[in-house]
């Protein structure tokens, strides 16, 4: 019997990630580039984490991440949940791994920017000093 693939995502501030776990050889892309040609360097350790943590499950698994908005850092942790979520639910056990090394690979981290307020220049809460003398 073939298993489904597993569909997950993850969210932070405005990008959105699309993870695609499907059973192969190991194979991991973010937006059909190889994660070893992700670059830069440091969001590309960052995604790598979730895989390993996962250690020999990561290698049974190929896993395609579509990654959209927001700015780097934000495309890098939305991976990062999406790719944690995959394989959590493809193997249970991984979700009390992951719960124990970093909560952000199981849970969104839900913190916006705040909008700007009229009659501000562009600061959401920063407000004219007053000086009643």
């Amino acid at each position: 019997m073939e298993q489904k693939a597993i569909v997950t995502h993850g969210k932070r501030k405005r990008a959105i990630a699309r993870a695609t776990l499907k059973p192969g050889e190991g194979l991991v892309s973010i937006n059909n580039i190889d994660i070893d040609y992700y670059e830069p360097r440091i969001y590309r350790l960052r995604m790598r984490e979730p895989l390993l943590l996962a250690g020999e499950i990561a290698k049974q698994v190929n896993i395609a991440v579509n990654v959209r908005g927001g700015g780097m850092n934000s495309q890098a942790d939305a991976g990062r949940l999406a790719i944690g979520k995959a394989l959590a639910e493809y193997s249970p056990r991984l979700k009390k791994v992951f719960l124990e090394y970093d909560r952000q690979l199981l849970v969104a981290d839900v913190r916006r920017k705040e909008s700007a307020k009229p009659n501000r220049h562009g600061q959401a809460r920063a407000k004219r000093q007053k000086s009643y003398r």
